[in-house]
């Protein structure tokens, strides 16, 4: 069929120098060690940072709530598909969060950009760390609000920004908490400063400090104390949650003011009844079984600690992602691909997803790793670090 000849040229190109990535199926359960292509390798590329993707509570839960209610719902939140189980999750949320009340969506991605897109308007302006994830940015491009973007983790950008806002209705500054590709995190306390100064809104996208930073994993917003000062915390639950969907944890006002505004929540089918009764599940998880937390820090020191000792450059991280800068990007996924011959699964990430010349190998461990699993990954880092001259 003729009419994508165009873009046939620009995979050719893609492939050309090397940037070309086919997707990669898995063939077996997400664990610390997966099977692909027949051979069972280290994981070192996934977000389940707690392994509750096969926790056998939430495993549990979802088979009864499938069992008892289907596998689907059948219809929007705002028509019929609100089962008591959505809004019962969505309050234990909001009491595990420290805040009014919660509103989940069906992914973190269209959480910002329900928000972002139904709550600003040509009166308004938004301001973002220029490194914000692409759900925030796409989410901005949806509003007719001014945008300001500051330097990333610049304080001084932001309160000139600030600043140069100051006839708008509403300023509202958004940053993720942790960033997912640095792995570093976004200093709260002096942001909620100076929104508080300047009378400004926050916003915190907190899809990689989710069950990660805070008392049982509630996020950087209760890491810093700051409980209570932070307008609007948007999280994850497909990430250190291990299941399915975004949320809004904010006020009551809101909650009601995305229920009929905010066009995925409205124009989306709800979650499943298995997806909702995992997720419930896993904030009793949280609550219940802190050494998951405790473990995944352990594991987070020491495979830092052992990368650097090697040589590698890990950035600026703070968090269990840790990125191994290569530059490159036909260097970085050749790293990324001799890294699998030796039994270890840890992609590469290169432009667009990250600037030209910053590849990296983002590496994220899990609380499921054992000591010995992240030293045989270890020994194939240096091997292939050492082969392609990166060390």
């Amino acid at each position: 069929m003729k009419g994508f000849e165009y873009l046939q040229e620009q995979l050719d190109e893609m492939k050309e120098e090397g940037t070309f990535r086919n997707l990669i199926p898995l063939q077996s359960a997400q664990g610390s060690k997966v099977t692909i292509k027949g051979k069972e390798v280290i994981q070192l590329s996934s977000n389940n940072y707690l392994g509750l993707t096969s926790h056998p509570k939430m495993k549990e839960a979802a088979d009864i709530a499938n069992k008892e209610y289907g596998v689907g719902t059948g219809s929007v939140r705002t028509i019929a598909g609100t089962l008591k189980m959505h809004e019962d999750f969505e309050e234990k949320l909001a009491k595990f969060k420290h805040t009014e009340a919660a509103l989940v969506f069906q992914s973190g991605f269209t959480t910002n950009q329900g928000i972002l897109s139904s709550i600003l308007t040509d009166k308004d302006v938004v301001i973002s760390d220029e490194l914000n994830h692409a759900s925030i940015i796409d989410g901005i491009r949806l509003t007719k609000a001014g945008r300001k973007i500051y330097k990333h983790v610049d304080m001084e950008s932001l309160e000139q920004a600030l600043k140069e806002s100051s006839e708008y209705r509403t300023r509202l500054v958004v940053t993720d908490g942790v960033f997912s590709m640095d792995g570093n995190i976004a200093p709260l306390p002096e942001i909620v400063e100076l929104c508080e100064k300047y009378d400004a809104l926050v916003m915190v996208d907190d899809a990689h400090a989710s069950g990660v930073l805070g008392d049982n994993g509630r996020g950087t917003v209760n890491h810093f104390g700051l409980d209570g000062r932070v307008h609007i915390q948007v999280g994850t639950l497909s990430k250190a949650i291990g299941v399915l969907g975004g949320y809004a944890a904010s006020t009551k006002t809101l909650r009601e003011y995305l229920i009929h505004k905010g066009r995925p929540f409205l124009f989306s089918t709800s979650h499943p009844p298995a997806v909702t009764a995992a997720n419930d599940a896993a904030i009793d998880v949280l609550l219940n079984e802190p050494e998951l937390i405790d473990k995944l820090w352990d594991n987070t020191k020491l495979f830092k600690k052992e990368l650097e000792s090697l040589g590698f450059d890990i950035g600026i991280s703070e968090t269990p992602i840790t990125p191994v800068m290569i530059g490159d990007d036909a260097l970085t996924h050749k790293f990324s691909d001799e890294l699998f011959e030796e039994g270890v699964f840890a992609q590469g990430i290169v432009f667009p997803t990250v600037q030209k010349g910053k590849g990296r190998i983002r590496t994220i461990v899990t609380a499921e790793h054992s000591k010995e699993e992240l030293q045989e990954a270890l020994k194939a880092f240096e091997k292939v670090g050492k082969n392609l001259g990166i060390i």
